[in-house]
């Protein structure tokens, strides 16, 4: 059963740590993708489950012992030192092998690294969304899992089971932030989630594409250059993180290098055969 973690640390500077936090990712590390600027890295381990959850708690529990939410800065919201850890079901397993490694994963999170846990994702037989959590995390939303305060050192953690998205920045040059906003408020729907960032002395409109039967990146490309103000352009894309096979195939091959996409950014390029073998 091969499943994808794609495990988000508040951590994007420090070469060292983050080479040290590779390693401990094992062989189930596939990508990782760090920003200077948002100080912000994501590790994306694929393998099959005994495999997998093994290098996730040993990526998790290095960055916690490591790393100090109090020193950290960047433009990335954020919950804490390890702050999102979804777990994908890989096409063709289902989606509750993913929802059992993610609550067994909330669950040794809060036992034996004592640290407050939320759960996105399917809920009581609803949904609860990354962004609801983040809006309303020791508000009006109490910890599932966990201490219900969090120390300053490590933060919470953020465990969800979901489909396949795609991370994706769109960064703009003669924009401001307000216009950046006002980009990322136009292709907001449900299958994006957009927002308008300073980053450094440059902006990006950052998004999730979170349904890509609805939105693809030529998709949204195309509907931001359509609505730039005057001198306004697209500088680049850029891809975080891996993309499923089945969308690199939607797009034009002549945009692959426009939209940051190649064969070797699939998901697919990442498994071996004896992934798929594995039991």
């Amino acid at each position: 059963m091969v499943i994808e973690c794609v495990i988000n640390i508040s951590e994007g500077r420090d070469d060292a740590v983050l080479e040290r936090l590779a390693v401990a990712s094992g062989v189930s590390l596939r990508d990782r993708h760090s920003d200077v600027v948002h100080n912000r890295s994501v590790f994306t381990l694929i393998n099959t489950t005994p495999e997998l959850l093994h290098d996730v708690r040993r990526l998790i529990t290095l960055a916690l012992d490591t790393l100090d939410l109090a020193h950290h800065e960047g433009v990335h919201p954020r919950l804490g030192v390890v702050d999102v850890v979804p777990f994908v079901a890989l096409a063709p397993e289902p989606a509750s092998a993913a929802l059992r490694l993610r609550d067994a994963t909330a669950q040794w999170l809060a036992t034996s690294q004592n640290v407050p846990v939320f759960l996105y994702g399917p809920l009581g037989g609803g949904e609860r969304t990354l962004p609801f959590v983040r809006a309303n995390a020791f508000k009006d939303l109490a910890p599932d899992f966990g201490p219900t305060q969090a120390d300053p050192h490590h933060g919470a953690v953020v465990v969800g089971a979901r489909d396949v998205l795609v991370a994706w920045n769109l960064w703009l040059r003669n924009v401001s932030l307000d216009d950046a906003r006002r980009l990322a408020q136009l292709v907001r729907q449900p299958g994006v989630r957009a927002l308008g960032l300073a980053v450094g002395d440059e902006v990006q409109v950052s998004c999730n594409l979170v349904n890509l039967a609805q939105a693809t990146p030529s998709l949204v490309y195309d509907l931001v250059e359509e609505h730039l103000p005057k001198h306004g352009i697209i500088d680049r894309a850029e891809l975080v993180g891996l993309i499923p096979r089945s969308l690199l195939e939607r797009e034009d091959p002549q945009r692959w290098t426009q939209l940051d996409l190649s064969e070797l950014t699939t998901i697919e390029s990442r498994i071996t055969p004896r992934d798929t073998t594995a039991s």
